[in-house]
């Protein structure tokens, strides 16, 4: 049978944002896969040259709305190492619990899509309803949906007064009672299993050779999550990453799924040990120097690399996202699945053409 090859985006029903494949397919089956992108790059590292670094968090948090909270929180962490300042504890605790509930909005956000990609539209519409509970938390604490823009260079801006605190608890009792009520959907449903078990499979010793991250790396059973390391609150609260071992695009969406549990358990926790106490400290004087820095985002590591020369100004911003490590899998991923395969195997990964362009 001769070869074809067929150009799969960049534009698709299932895909968000653009995104272009290569597929070359012999009798329906892939054979080869080449990922290509670059449509919507926007140079927002080179605006470190120009902008003044405060201003600078308005920018990063822009790279990705699904992750802007992380962006933010990375970026100020960052700043903060080089001017040796040390944030408040509450504004540690409270970087959590907004970095949490991002986490739940893109999981759930990728579980509705995923649902949408197989044809599953009720399954879609429930776990936007759920979402939706997430979105409206974030509306009521920060004033804003997706942008929360609570980060600032010594600490938060934003407070949790008693009476949102016991909103957001009853708000998660309730989205957890309704992720229960989906589990077995999610996790059990025939077709759904049909379409996922045995389909884009990745060993753990290929993701880790391909320098994966998040739920592709933990759905390949290699348990690394940057919150380990233990920054802002996390060092103090109780957790472990999820990991499944199988590699395949059942294991990816089961990672997220628990990982929509672990969030609701870290926010509880981080609720509890809310500490009292100031928000945010006065910096003085401008950075100098140069760090890496790396926080968990829903999709997986995302690595700063900042260099400061004593100015207002960046000498070097650097981003590399979760999506630009985990596309390189496809092309290991896709060889061997039916073109029919190639959508749920791609939205497997979560990409994120935004995060990756920037």
């Amino acid at each position: 049978m001769a070869q074809t090859v067929i150009p799969f985006g960049p534009q698709h029903p299932v895909l968000p944002e653009p995104l272009h494949l290569n597929l070359t397919v012999e009798d329906e089956i892939v054979t080869s896969a080449m990922p290509a992108f670059g449509y919507v790059h926007r140079g927002l590292e080179k605006l470190a040259d120009i902008r003044d670094f405060r201003r600078m968090i308005q920018v990063v948090e822009r790279v990705c709305g699904i992750c802007s909270m992380m962006h933010s929180l990375i970026y100020c962490q960052s700043i903060e190492s080089l001017l040796k300042v040390e944030i408040p504890p509450r504004a540690r605790f409270l970087r959590v619990i907004w970095s949490e509930l991002h986490r739940l909005h893109s999981h759930l956000l990728w579980l509705g899509l995923f649902a949408d990609a197989m044809g599953f539209e009720s399954l879609f519409m429930q776990v936007w309803k759920v979402r939706e509970r997430i979105m409206d938390i974030n509306e009521a604490t920060a004033g804003n949906r997706v942008i929360l823009s609570v980060n600032v260079i010594g600490g938060v801006k934003r407070d949790l007064d008693p009476g949102q605190i016991s909103r957001i608890r009853d708000e998660l009792c309730r989205v957890r009672e309704e992720m229960a009520r989906l589990e077995k959907t999610i996790l059990a449903d025939y077709t759904l299993q049909t379409r996922t078990r045995g389909k884009g499979v990745l060993t753990g010793d290929l993701a880790m050779e391909l320098g994966c991250a998040g739920p592709v790396l933990r759905g390949s059973g290699i348990g690394q999550d940057m919150r380990m390391l233990g920054y802002a609150a996390y060092g103090e609260l109780d957790f472990q990453p999820v990991v499944e071992e199988d590699g395949d695009c059942y294991s990816r969406s089961k990672v997220r799924f628990r990982e929509v549990l672990q969030s609701l358990d870290l926010i509880r926790q981080a609720l509890d040990k809310l500490p009292t106490g100031e928000l945010v400290v006065q910096v003085k004087g401008n950075p100098e120097g140069e760090i890496v820095s790396r926080v968990e985002q829903p999709r997986g590591e995302c690595l700063y690399y900042i260099r400061a020369n004593g100015t207002k100004f960046l000498e070097r911003l650097r981003i590399r996202t979760p999506t630009f490590a985990n596309i390189p899998a496809l092309s290991f991923m896709l060889p061997g699945m039916e073109l029919a395969d190639v959508p749920v195997v791609l939205l497997s990964i979560d990409p994120c053409v935004s995060c990756t362009e920037r």
